[in-house]
C-alpha cells in the first residue's frame, strides 16, 4: 500500500499505551468512486533480477502522479529455492496465484520479477507502471469494499471485510491481505549470496478467494500476529477480482495497525 490516497476515508481510534500497536486500536477503510490500482509484484530472494524490482515497488509512490490511488503487494514465490536460498517469505499459494494470473492473461511462462496491475500483466515494452496506474485510476469502480481491523490483543488482529458489485455479471471473489514493510534479509547462498535485501509490502497473510453470492461477499477472521512481525509496519488490503479474466474491479488498503 502506498498512501492514504488509496481510500475514501480511514478512521482510526487511538488508545493509550506504550505498545506501538496500541496507537491504532480500530480502523475502517472504504473504497472510492474510481478504481484503485492493485499492483502485484511476484518476486524471490533467490532471483538475482528481483532486487531492482523490489526497490521499484518500495519507491513506487515517487514514480506515480500526485494523488495516485494504489494498493501495492509483494508476493514472494519459492520455485527458485532449489538454486540454494530458501525465500523466507515465499508461500506456495503465491506461485499458484501467479500461474493463474499468467494463464488468465493468455501466457504460459512463470518468471520473476513479474508485475501485474489490476490483474493484467505489465509488459514493460508497451507501457509503464505509471501509465497503467493512471489508466486504472481513470476507470469508475465496478465494486465497493469496506475493510475493518481491530486488535483483539497484542497477539491477534480481527479483520472484517464486505464487498458488493451490483452491476457485475461475472463470477467474482473477494481477497484480503495483511502485509509488512521494512523487512531485511541477509542472503547467504544462491544468486544473491552476500547481499542484504530490503522489502516492503510483503504479504504475510492471504485470505481468499471468498466467492460472491447474491448479496456480495463478507468475511470475518482472527489473524494471529507472530512476535517477529513489526506491528507498526503492518498494512491491510482487500480487492475484488473477476474469477474468470483476473480483472480487479476495486482495491483498497491502508496502514491501520501502527503509529
Amino acid at each position: 500500500m502506498i498512501s492514504p490516497a488509496t481510500t475514501v476515508g480511514i478512521a482510526c481510534v487511538a488508545i493509550a499505551g506504550a505498545n506501538p500497536l496500541a496507537a491504532s486500536a480500530a480502523c475502517d477503510v472504504r473504497s472510492g468512486p474510481n478504481t484503485a490500482a492493485l499492483v502485484e509484484l511476484y518476486t524471490s530472494e533467490g532471483c538475482s533480477s528481483c532486487p531492482p524490482a523490489d526497490r521499484q515497488l518500495s519507491r513506487l509512490g515517487e514514480a506515480l502522479d500526485p494523488g495516485a490511488d494504489v494498493v501495492a503487494l509483494a508476493l514472494h514465490v519459492g520455485y527458485w529455492d532449489y538454486i540454494g536460498w530458501a525465500d523466507p517469505y515465499a508461500k506456495d499459494a503465491f506461485a499458484q496465484r501467479q500461474r493463474w494470473l499468467v494463464q488468465a492473461n493468455g501466457g504460459r511462462t512463470l518468471y520473476t520479477p513479474q508485475f501485474f496491475v489490476g490483474g493484467a500483466e505489465l509488459r514493460a515494452r508497451h507501457t509503464t507502471l505509471r501509465d497503467e496506474v493512471r489508466r486504472v485510476n481513470g476507470t469508475p469502480a465496478a465494486a465497493q469494499i469496506q475493510l475493518q481491523a481491530s486488535l483483539v490483543s497484542d497477539k491477534e488482529l480481527h479483520l472484517s471485510a464486505q464487498a458488493s458489485a451490483p452491476s457485475a455479471a461475472a463470477p467474482l471473489a473477494l481477497y484480503v491481505a495483511l502485509a509488512e514493510d521494512g523487512l531485511v534479509s541477509k542472503v547467504a547462498r544462491g544468486e544473491n549470496a552476500g547481499a542484504t535485501l530490503e522489502h516492503d509490502h510483503v504479504v504475510r497473510q492471504w485470505i481468499g478467494p471468498v466467492r460472491f453470492g447474491a448479496d456480495g461477499a463478507r468475511l470475518e477472521r482472527e489473524i494471529a500476529l507472530p512476535a517477529a512481525w513489526n506491528r507498526a509496519r503492518l498494512q491491510i488490503a482487500a480487492f475484488v477480482q473477476d474469477s474468470t479474466t483476473g480483472r480487479v474491479l476495486q482495491a483498497v488498503g491502508g496502514r491501520c495497525t501502527g503509529s
